[in-house]
């Protein structure tokens, strides 16, 4: 019997490659501040996928996905879809999932890594 393949799907590395190349303002500023084991040492990923879903970044050793959301992520709809995406990594994946605004990685960067600092604190003290 073959192993159902879960991460970074093959079908989706062309969308994976082209989410890296067009990453927001936000998410280049965010993966300067996370990439090279800048923060505790821990490893990031950046569009790395999940069953169907690509998260923004991903650190496999807490199994933590940082999210960063733009106005997009305001309708009722895109809510009720990030709220199913959310229970879906938590529920079929352990993965956590810590949510920031674009805004926050320019007004309050310290604040961000200040969560997922304390995150870590509270899953591998």
């Amino acid at each position: 019997m073959r192993k159902e393949r879960k991460y970074n799907l093959l079908e989706q590395k062309e969308f994976r490659r082209d989410l890296r190349k067009g990453m927001t303002s936000a998410e280049v500023v965010l993966w300067q501040m996370l990439r090279n084991r800048q923060v505790d040492g821990l490893k990031f990923r950046r569009q790395f996928g999940v069953g169907s879903y690509v998260l923004d970044f991903y650190c496999p050793e807490l199994r933590l996905a940082v999210e960063l959301d733009g106005a997009v992520h305001d309708s009722e709809e895109a809510i009720v879809y990030d709220r199913a995406r959310t229970e879906y990594l938590w529920r079929e994946h352990g993965i956590h999932v810590l949510r920031f605004e674009n805004r926050e990685v320019f007004e309050c960067p310290k604040m961000i890594l200040y969560e997922i600092r304390s995150f870590r604190e509270k899953v591998a003290p």
